[in-house]
């Protein structure tokens, strides 16, 4: 993309975003300014699978005891004999936990995190890093009000280098700083994302050559703060044929714009957390108050399907294989913000997501969000 080309412009907005319509305009420069000079890696890098490493977990015990092995039909991970060597979880005081993934150990990439419950209840990232052979997560989860509370979570490592050969869709992760600053970044196509600053909470991603000109694939964004309660959502979407514009807005707990961290991760006909075939068994799903063609995704070719609202139903079909996970993102202005109600339930080969949305006060209310389901296999 050249310095003249203009960032594909976030769709016009009803009145209740119109704030935010100019604040975005601040920083459209910015994001032009930092794709300049972005280009693709080096032509000697070697085509691998994608992603290099990754591990997924549910916490199904809020209050686990030290050494606590999760459920064991919803994790999984890239390490060896991973039935043998079981992804093992340590509170650390209230709401505060380490996820450690064995034998993954590595810097870079991204963590996504999805609370689990009906209260109101939401989880963050805190850290993850390099622990011995293995790689540890670290995650916060708070109470409406911003209090430290024990909850349920699902969470998600991942990490990826190589452009995939053949390419199939389409995958790329930004983690960025309170600024702006990309400080880990991978694109499919090779290509460099970016991040623009648009002022308290407000940042804008530019995804060169993934997607489609309609919005097609799945967008998944978590917050990443080590001490004060934040969340994190896809405030807008704009498609086009050279890529990907996404809108994020973070929020404190007091409902109030706030700069932290973050990870943003899309797929288009990929799993949540890079690959393509294998695993065989994923799906997404956007609702936007409708649910756009493209992206509403079953890798059996199968349709899937919304009904309900306070928690919503989202059925995929033919698609349930353990072990397994999801994750679930809000999408549109203002501090909502989802979760799941209940794990995920499987039958005859069906996974049933339930997400629930909440207001900024906690309470649960019918919202957009976006959400993805994944198979290990």
């Amino acid at each position: 993309m050249h310095a003249g080309t203009a960032v594909p412009p976030v769709r016009p907005v009803p009145a209740d975003r119109a704030f935010r319509a100019g604040r975005a305009l601040l920083f459209v420069l910015a994001v032009l300014a930092a794709l300049v000079g972005a280009g693709l890696p080096g032509a000697g890098r070697a085509h691998a699978a994608v992603p290099d490493r990754w591990g997924f977990a549910f916490l199904d015990n809020p209050t686990p005891p030290p050494g606590y092995v999760p459920d064991t039909s919803r994790q999984w991970g890239s390490w060896p004999s991973p039935a043998a060597n079981p992804v093992r979880v340590d509170q650390v005081g209230t709401g505060s936990y380490v996820v450690h993934f064995p034998l993954i150990a590595g810097p870079g990439g991204i963590a996504h995190v999805t609370a689990v419950g009906r209260t109101g209840s939401w989880c963050q990232v805190r850290s993850w890093a390099t622990a011995g052979t293995g790689q540890d997560v670290a995650v916060g989860c708070y109470r409406p009000g911003g209090a430290p509370e024990d909850t349920r979570f699902t969470v998600l490592y991942t990490t990826s280098s190589s452009v995939p050969s053949p390419a199939v869709g389409g995958y790329g992760y930004v983690y960025s700083n309170t600024t702006g600053a990309v400080i880990t970044q991978y694109n499919s196509t090779g290509a460099t994302n970016a991040v623009g600053y648009g002022g308290t909470g407000v940042w804008k991603v530019w995804l060169p050559g993934l997607g489609q000109p309609t919005n097609a694939g799945n967008i998944e964004v978590t917050a990443v703060d080590p001490a004060a309660g934040a969340r994190c959502k896809v405030a807008d979407w704009a498609p086009s044929a050279t890529g990907q514009t996404v809108l994020v807005n973070c929020y404190n707990a007091a409902n109030a714009p706030y700069d932290t961290r973050w990870t943003l991760s899309y797929s288009e006909k990929r799993a949540v957390h890079g690959p393509a075939l294998p695993p065989k068994s994923y799906g997404y799903l956007w609702f936007n108050g409708g649910v756009p063609g493209g992206t509403n995704f079953n890798s059996s070719g199968a349709v899937n399907t919304l009904t309900g609202s306070v928690p919503y139903t989202v059925n995929l079909p033919n698609i349930a294989v353990p072990s397994d996970t999801a994750q679930v993102t809000a999408f549109g202005p203002g501090p909502d913000y989802c979760g799941l109600a209940a794990p995920w339930a499987r039958s005859a080969g069906t996974v049933n997501l339930y997400p629930l949305c909440f207001n900024g006060s906690g309470s649960p209310i019918p919202s957009r969000f976006l959400t993805a389901y994944t198979s290990a296999f």
